[in-house]
């Protein structure tokens, strides 16, 4: 059984988690578990979108190789269903990086140690502002990026500040995140499509290979793997390429596909290395 830090603290719904995963870790490591479930719910959500063939393919074999290992998919599932309704009753949370945290499942080699909910949530009141407001009414939209994204708190901290500013965040803002792990890259990509967040997720080395390019043209780039939700999809999203596009065509100031240097996000939540703790800054 996994052991669990702290577990007079979990609702009701992770404790429903937990016990199914209990279920898997029999003759497993709770980590080779993790990284199958999060596996298995990362391909579910992308391949929904996915119009690549090659990566399509990619991310099925991936997909069918994890589910053979977590010996089929009722339980994978039935975990999924419980994350999704745990943030549909309360979309203000960072369900699967408490959970990843408690299992103990994070590497001390890569001081690896997720931002506090409650700490992402006061970062992110304090950048909403009057400014978000004029910005987006101005072009539309605003971007969001945390290059070092975790399991997507301060995305999702981000969002709710903009939900609570009568701010529509599916339609008035772009959300991109970048972590160097996988698994927990794909965990922020899971919860910000479950909680409809319009972006991507890269995986990769967002100090030797940050996202490049025009915030609306997410792009694979060699060391990078992007993942992008089913809301940025929407036709909307779909309206601004366009747009976008078209000016860069008839001569306007939009970018189009070409990599142009890095993105200059609205909002950028980065890491201090000096000082070792987390900033945000507008630029």
């Amino acid at each position: 059984m996994a052991k669990v830090k702290h577990a007079d603290r979990l609702q009701d719904s992770e404790k429903e988690f937990l016990k199914l995963f209990d279920k898997l870790t029999y003759s497993r490591s709770a980590w080779q578990v993790w990284e199958d479930i999060i596996t298995v719910m990362a391909c579910s959500i992308g391949n929904a979108v996915e119009r690549t063939p090659d990566k399509f393919q990619r991310q099925e074999e991936q997909y069918e190789r994890s589910i053979k290992n977590l010996g089929g998919v009722e339980i994978p599932a039935q975990m999924l269903g419980i994350i999704t309704m745990a943030l549909e009753q309360n979309p203000d949370q960072d369900f699967l990086g408490k959970l990843y945290m408690s299992l103990n499942l994070g590497s001390h080699w890569k001081g690896q140690f997720f931002t506090p909910y409650n700490v992402c949530r006061m970062m992110a009141e304090m950048n909403f502002g009057d400014g978000v407001q004029a910005e987006a009414e101005r072009k539309g939209y605003i971007s969001v990026c945390d290059p070092c994204v975790g399991a997507g708190a301060m995305l999702i901290a981000a969002a709710n500040a903009m939900r609570r500013a009568k701010l529509n965040y599916q339609t008035n803002a772009v959300f991109v995140g970048q972590d160097i792990d996988r698994i927990v890259a794909m965990m922020a990509y899971i919860q910000i499509s479950l909680i409809g967040c319009p972006g991507y997720i890269i995986i990769g080395n967002s100090l030797t290979n940050p996202p490049t390019g025009h915030v609306l043209f997410p792009q694979d780039t060699e060391g990078q793997e992007v993942w992008i939700t089913p809301l940025f999809m929407h036709d909307i999203w779909e309206m601004r390429r366009t747009k976008e596009l078209m000016l860069g065509l008839f001569g306007g100031t939009a970018t189009t596909l070409k990599t142009v240097g890095k993105e200059h996000f609205y909002i950028f939540f980065y890491f201090d290395e000096k000082e070792g703790n987390y900033g945000n800054k507008r630029i």
